[in-house]
This record gives C-alpha cells, sequence and structure tokens, in this order.
C-alpha cells in the first residue's frame, strides 16, 4: 500500500455543507495527503511514549517549516478517523501548562 492510499481527505470534509465559496476553494486547495502524511510521520516518530500537540507542532515546524496550527491539528482527527493514530488517554502539560492528550501512531 503506498502514502496516497493511507492518506488524504476530500475537499467536502474539510468545509461546512454552508460554506461560503471562498472556504470551498480553500478546501479544494489543501494538500490533505502531504500534511497528513508529515503529521503521522512525526507522530510515528515518537514511538510508544506518545506525543502532544504543541510537539507535533514543533516538530512540523523545525523540519518541515510548516506553521500553520490549522494545517496541523486539522489532521489529529482524519489519521484518527483511519485508525492510524490513537489517543493513549495520558495527558501531558503543554506550552500553555495545561494538559494536552498523548497521541502515538498505531
Amino acid at each position: 500500500m503506498e502514502q496516497n492510499d493511507l492518506f488524504g481527505t476530500l475537499p467536502h470534509k474539510l468545509h461546512r455543507a454552508d460554506a461560503p465559496e471562498t472556504s470551498v476553494q480553500a478546501a479544494v486547495l489543501v494538500d490533505t495527503t502531504h500534511l497528513e502524511g508529515i503529521v503521522y510521520s512525526v507522530i510515528r516518530a515518537a514511538g510508544d511514549k506518545g506525543i502532544i500537540s504543541d510537539e507535533v507542532r514543533g516538530k512540523c515546524k523545525a523540519e518541515y517549516g510548516i506553521e500553520a496550527y490549522s494545517s496541523i491539528t486539522a489532521r489529529y482527527k482524519a489519521l484518527k478517523d483511519k485508525n492510524l493514530i490513537e489517543y493513549t488517554g495520558d495527558k501531558r502539560k503543554g506550552n500553555s501548562g495545561r494538559n494536552q492528550n498523548v497521541m502515538r501512531a498505531l
């Protein structure tokens, strides 16, 4: 199975049914295959200890130059729905001092 078979989300799942045309156009332009692949590889690299969102975002920025919050965090649901990642039930403190859910690749 190739990466393109695992990753990617159809544009109609990225916007509301009543979204303005600009949102629809933006959804079509998002390369979800590429972004999901990057986010998954960062989560997988964390191994069994898992990773929190702040850590994923930091690695995506440092290693891939991706800074947009929603470009990264919107991928978690798609990866979870595809049974590629799970939330462990554990929590760790993020940059704000608040707890964040720990994720790991399956």
